[in-house]
């Protein structure tokens, strides 16, 4: 195709090419244009200033050197007169000076850039003891170090350093925008890889209090992040360190790296246990907020009562400042809601839920404790029929999860999108062999649950829980939040049109969509890497109480619950605490706290864990029990904790 002729060219743009090309070409010609830029302001204006002075001299020589010595003084060349050999090496002194001057301010200058732009990016080495260091960048960074910050606000010069391979003025400039002032806690970022030994040794380790490594977006990192910081350390033993991977395939590895005094955690079968928590038992994911994080009542440990020997069942009751969960033995094994005809021995250490750690007052619980409104009855767990809808790399260990936790007869319909890759039929094996021979069953089928007609063909309103994953794969893999806003909105909307409420359980990514959620009242979304970060934060701060943790989130084992309170007491007549511990007593549980289902309830009153023994309230059909139970041959029947059986045929969606 024919080019377009190009039109005159003006002398303007002829003179600005020439110029233009004139200064690329070499520092030279540039420094050559700035003189010949000055000195054809410089010279006419000082030969306008003595020609209008009228003390000037008459002569045309005076005014000459009078014009002389104006410009010279003006650039700093000079202004000696008379023979012109002196002017030139007045000329040549003023620019050798010039130069030098020049030279010296640049060379400052560019040491004093050079200075800054090291401090900006975060390269110095910190000085600090017992700080808690953070290594990485992930999800669990706003809640790690928030939690760590509240964990030392008593404390007058505390230190929480963050390390990963990011700036440094942009690390803090988020934390702040997300976790606002940090009070008397200073927060210290430094910018490298949290693989590079040289960098780790600028946030002092072997100094540190704990150290804690975030999941990585490849496990194989958080792997090469725990080998660095042992070359670091060497023969030091050096801090807890608490990592977290995201498959369980490199948690052995991880925990060989993280050495003996290291913890490690799996973000994805913790999440996945979370949400199946939530599913089986409707409101329990407040109560475990509250139970992890640092604002409020956590768990401690504190010493047995003396003298030895005592029942921990006697404990459970006599403990008036705390709400008792176990014991660990004097060896350092947890175990939580033991039997109560337990026998207290030396050594023994009390698992307690309570504000902090100061000494735990004793008192004569008994006499709060009111026979005739403990409920006689039993209750017995109906089956459950439960939708899950999507899949991703959580889903196996959910419906693992669920498959040994569910109520015999329960039925679990696993819905994926046709696009999507589907469900393995082999499910991860549970580390505890399960007790029971009867159980969930699993069922499979395909629909895009974004397609409202499809998602009306599922009658979510026929099932007892619903279940939101975020995808995996596809448009939405990025964003996974996305689409489960649309599906919450779409039942959401199924659930108005038929007038009946399902609770839902929603897997988000981001806890800033939580208020975007249309959640109905007894549905509830949960974060799974915000609470991962919160365990992390715990075993941190409390490293004594890693095992406890473990044995708290461990399938087949001690489990936390939320249970309705007419199991305990007689509802709607007024009962205190201690009645409801002593009635969970006598069912081999421990009640630690309890949740209100009172709308009309502030909402930070709703649940309440380690309430006074004295406190009395007339508890309704809504209300519920925060409780610890035991999994096993005794609460089959009434857990439902038989082994599941899986079928891996697909069936047609309804």
């Amino acid at each position: 195709m024919e080019g377009q002729r190009r039109g005159p060219v003006s002398l303007r743009d002829r003179l600005r090419y020439r110029f233009d090309s004139t200064l690329a070409r070499s520092t030279g010609r540039l420094v050559a244009w700035l003189a010949v830029t000055c000195l054809g302001i410089v010279v006419p204006a000082s030969a306008a200033m003595v020609w209008t002075d009228p003390s000037s001299p008459r002569s045309l020589a005076g005014r000459l050197t009078a014009v002389w010595r104006i410009s010279a003084e003006t650039l700093r060349l000079g202004a000696v007169s008379g023979a012109p050999l002196r002017m030139l090496l007045s000329v040549l002194l003023g620019l050798v000076a010039l130069l030098y001057v020049s030279t010296l301010i640049g060379l400052i200058t560019t040491a004093l850039t050079d200075r800054l732009t090291e401090l900006r990016r975060g390269r110095s080495t910190v000085v600090e003891t017992d700080h808690s260091v953070v290594l990485g960048w992930s999800e669990q960074i706003f809640t790690v170090v928030g939690e760590l910050v509240t964990a030392r606000a008593d404390q007058r010069w505390g230190a929480v350093v963050v390390l990963a391979d990011r700036d440094r003025t942009e690390m803090e400039e988020a934390l702040a925008a997300v976790l606002g002032p940090a009070g008397t806690t200073r927060l210290i970022c430094r910018s490298g890889s949290t693989a590079d030994p040289d960098a780790l040794r600028l946030v002092s380790p072997g100094s540190a209090h704990s150290v804690l490594v975030l999941p990585a977006a490849r496990d194989a990192e958080t792997v090469r992040t725990l080998l660095a910081l042992r070359a670091v350390l060497g023969t030091h033993p050096g801090p807890p360190v608490v990592a977290c991977v995201r498959d369980e395939r490199h948690r052995t590895a991880a925990r060989l790296a993280a050495g003996p005094r290291g913890v490690v955690l799996e973000s994805d079968r913790t999440a996945a246990g979370l949400i199946a928590h939530s599913a089986l038992h409707p409101g329990l994911t407040p109560a475990l907020r509250e139970l992890l994080d640092f604002d409020g009542d956590e768990f401690h440990l504190v010493a047995a009562p003396e003298p030895a020997g005592r029942r921990f069942g006697d404990v459970l009751l006599d403990c008036a400042t705390a709400a008792v969960a176990g014991v660990v033995r004097a060896d350092g094994t947890p175990v939580l809601n033991p039997p109560p005809h337990t026998v207290l021995a030396a050594g023994d250490r009390l698992v307690v839920v309570a504000p902090d750690d100061a000494a735990v007052r004793w008192d004569d619980g008994g006499r709060h404790v009111d026979p005739s409104a403990i409920s006689g009855g039993g209750f017995a767990d109906e089956p459950s029929r439960l939708l899950l809808l999507g899949w991703n790399r959580r889903a196996p260990h959910l419906v693992d999860q669920l498959r040994r936790a569910g109520r015999p007869g329960s039925v679990l319909h696993v819905v994926t999108d046709p696009c999507e890759q589907a469900p393995p039929l082999t499910l991860p094996e549970p580390r505890r062999p399960p007790e029971h021979a009867d159980g969930l069953v699993v069922t499979f089928g395909a629909a895009d649950p974004t397609d409202p007609a499809s998602l009306r063909a599922l009658d979510p309103a026929s099932y007892d829980r619903v279940i939101v994953l975020g995808p995996a794969h596809g448009e939405h893999a990025d964003r996974p939040d996305d689409h489960t806003l649309v599906v919450l909105l779409l039942l959401r909307s199924l659930a108005q049109e038929a007038g009946r409420e399902v609770p839902v359980v929603a897997e988000l990514a981001d806890e800033r969509n939580r208020a975007l959620a249309p959640l109905g009242p007894d549905s509830e979304a949960v974060v799974g890497g915000r609470l991962t970060g919160l365990l992390m934060a715990q075993v941190a701060q409390n490293g004594h109480l890693a095992a406890v943790f473990e044995e708290l989130f461990a399938a087949g084992g001690s489990a936390l619950r939320l249970r309705p309170a007419r199991r305990y007491v007689a509802a709607e007549r007024p009962a205190s605490f201690a009645t409801v511990v002593a009635a969970a007593r006598e069912r081999g549980e421990c009640a630690i706290g309890y949740r209100c289902r009172d709308p009309t309830a502030p909402a930070a009153h709703r649940v309440r864990l380690n309430p006074a023994k004295t406190d009395a309230r007339v508890w309704s059909d809504a209300d519920g029990i925060v409780v610890i139970v035991t999994d096993g041959p005794t609460a089959g029947a009434a857990e439902g904790g038989g082994p599941p059986t899986c079928h891996g045929e697909r069936v047609d969606v309804p």
